[in-house]
């Protein structure tokens, strides 16, 4: 038996997700080798940096514990053999079943009190992350193993044909293959943001230039004053826990709740493009089940779409097919789960639906009649941009209209009639996943590639990727309270000599909001250039590793993404020259294959687990056989 060695850079639940992939195929594709796999990261192996237990008790995931696990199941189509394992929700019974004695209290009475449809602490999350590594180690095959240094990966060259990898505070790791796993990357401010930070130090402001909020410094906000801040995404929610919540003060009641102030808050005004808060996470289950995906928009619709247009535009030509895909998820959930308010059977719609265009006048006929209260229909106008067509004369008279909005999302997202939403959102998965794959082909027109494809990823967050409805209520409750005040869709600041100003296009007319501290709520953007990674700058600047930029076809430049580039299929490094390295592969947000989250539902043959699975064969069919090794020798 032959020995070789693979590194994975980053130890959260990507590089684990990869991990177990590797044990599961090892049997079958290196029968003859022994294994070592190296976890490299400064935090703790299995939890990563984001899910690290060393945070807030009061940050919760944005994911119930029964739509949480890191396993395979049989409904995962992938070439690789298929490991079940316990969902968050299965780990979470099987340990207050057993002896609690060594956990720490607050843990312990979290665990006791969670249920399947609790939204659990990160730093329980952190724990079930840890087991998953525990066990995967546990059950490796005969001659793999598993080393775990904490510590950060510096730099990565070749010698010899092999992977040479720089630790801090280590000696170097020699491997044959290498697989960068680290999430998101922080990145220096942008050119906007560095010229920000420079105008707030010259007037003696303050600017926090966008961060991960856990490790933003927030002691520079004082209690009392008026915080401008841009984004409302789940980084704001974050801000708001940490600000509220974080600084002694606490909600009361259990629907309608009442914030009580400890005197240590600020007051923050925030707002965005769209003004709006993501929606809220469904607190539901399928009444209908799982909608029968894919059905207008699988690969074999996309290639002859493909084939029909060339290149393809995602509004002209993809779009009316993910719009009839998504409608397909929500009408089935509706109609089949809910005969109130149907007026046709599902069987009927279904015919019918399937034989027209989405968007033309006899589907929406054939919407009305099978539907006919509008609320219960897909609206995606309403759905992407919620609070278009807001406007006010002043701050304080746009602010129940805002909640008004906030608390009906928040009512269609928690009251089971309304599971249509779900219907949506699981057929959203399926279409996220197909529009990677179309990514990857190359058949999208670069324009279309750099105005449109950030829509959809931008549509696709602020359906998917909201907070659990307690932290809408919490939001709400600050807003009543006067805490929290929003500016409404189509936000913008300004900054002068004596401090920073914002309003939006639904305030025309109305004074600005001034202030002398502005945050961004939001993670900095991925960019290959800006990264402070010190392992993927050294390749940027060897020419290892190549930014994905969209032209036209003379070379005009239309976007820089920021994004490396690598092999659609199986996530390996592209170099300068357009080759894929053998050896050195990249999973996550920051690359050019963007897959929806590093864990997933069960039950939903998840995007995230089969590229995982893509990639450790891929990674374990780089590896030298024995010939092969012993002729380098």
């Amino acid at each position: 038996m032959h020995s070789t060695a693979i590194a994975i850079v980053g130890a959260g639940p990507r590089g684990v997700g990869i991990l177990e992939r590797l044990a599961a195929s090892v049997p079958e594709l290196r029968p003859d080798t022994a294994l070592d796999v190296h976890l490299i990261d400064p935090y703790p192996a299995g939890a990563g940096r984001i899910w690290r237990s060393a945070q807030s008790p009061l940050l919760a995931m944005n994911s119930m514990a029964a739509d949480v696990t890191m396993y395979t199941d049989e409904s995962v189509v992938c070439e690789g053999p298929i490991r079940t394992g316990p969902s968050f929700w299965d780990w979470a019974q099987e340990e207050r079943a057993a002896d609690l004695a060594g956990w720490p209290a607050d843990l312990a009475d979290e665990l006791r009190a969670v249920t399947a449809s609790t939204f659990p602490s990160r730093r329980l999350q952190s724990e079930y992350l840890g087991r998953v590594l525990r066990d995967v180690v546990v059950a490796l095959p005969a001659g793999m193993c598993v080393h775990v240094h904490e510590t950060r990966a510096t730099g990565l060259s070749e010698q010899g044909g092999r992977q040479v990898v720089a630790l801090e505070g280590e000696a170097p790791l020699i491997v044959d293959t290498v697989v960068l796993a680290s999430g998101h990357l922080d990145a220096a401010p942008t050119a906007d943001e560095q010229e920000m930070l420079a105008r707030a130090d010259a007037a003696g402001l303050r600017y926090l230039p966008p961060e991960q909020t856990t490790d933003s410094d927030l002691s520079v906000v004082e209690p009392g004053e008026t915080v401008i801040t841009r984004g409302m995404g789940l980084a704001f929610i974050d801000l708001m826990v940490l600000l509220f919540e974080g600084r002694g003060g606490r909600f009361e009641g259990t629907e309608e709740l009442t914030y009580v102030p400890s005197g240590e808050e600020p007051r923050l005004v925030v707002g965005s493009p769209r003004g709006a808060p993501y929606h809220s996470k469904s607190h539901y289950g399928l009444a209908a089940g799982r909608p029968p995906l894919p059905r207008f928009f699988g690969p074999d619709d996309v290639d002859a779409l493909s084939a029909a247009h060339r290149p393809l535009e995602l509004r002209d030509h993809l779009w009316p097919v993910m719009a009839k895909e998504i409608a397909w998820g929500w009408y089935h959930e509706l109609l089949a789960g809910h005969p109130d308010p149907a007026r046709m059977p599902w069987e009927v719609f279904a015919e019918r639906y399937a034989a027209l265009e989405w968007g033309t006048p006899e589907m929406d006929a054939l919407i009305a009649e099978a539907v006919p209260d509008p609320l219960f229909r897909l609206d995606f106008a309403a759905l992407d941009r919620p609070f278009d067509g807001l406007r006010a004369e002043s701050l304080e008279e746009l602010q129940p209209l805002v909640r008004e909005r906030i608390a009906e999302d928040l009512r269609q997202h928690v009251d089971p009639a309304h599971s249509a939403h779900l219907g949506a959102f699981v057929a959203m998965l399926s279409v996220y996943g197909e529009m990677t794959r179309i990514q990857g082909l190359d058949v999208l027109s670069a324009p279309s590639r750099a105005r449109d494809v950030p829509w959809w990823q931008s549509f696709f967050n602020s359906v998917a990727s909201g907070p659990p409805g307690f932290r809408v209520r919490q939001l709400l409750a600050l807003s009543r309270a006067g805490f929290v005040e929003f500016l409404g869709p189509g936000m913008w600041v300004e900054v002068d000599d004596e401090g920073f100003s914002a309003g939006s296009g639904a305030l025309a007319g109305a004074p600005p909001v001034t202030s002398t501290i502005l945050i961004d709520a939001r993670l900095p953007d991925s960019d290959a250039e800006r990264t402070s990674d010190p392992l993927l700058a050294s390749l940027v600047r060897a020419g290892e590793v190549v930014e994905e930029v969209l032209t036209e076809p003379d070379g005009t430049v239309l976007r820089r993404t920021g994004l490396i580039r690598v092999r659609p299929a199986d996530g390996a490094l592209i170099d300068t020259a357009g080759v894929a390295h053998e050896h050195r592969f990249a999973v996550g947000p920051h690359t050019t294959v963007k897959v929806a989250g590093a864990f997933t539902r069960p039950g939903m043959n998840a995007q995230s687990l089969r590229y995982n699975d893509g990639v450790a064969r891929a990674v374990l069919r780089s590896l030298p056989t024995a010939r092969e090794a012993a002729s380098a020798a």
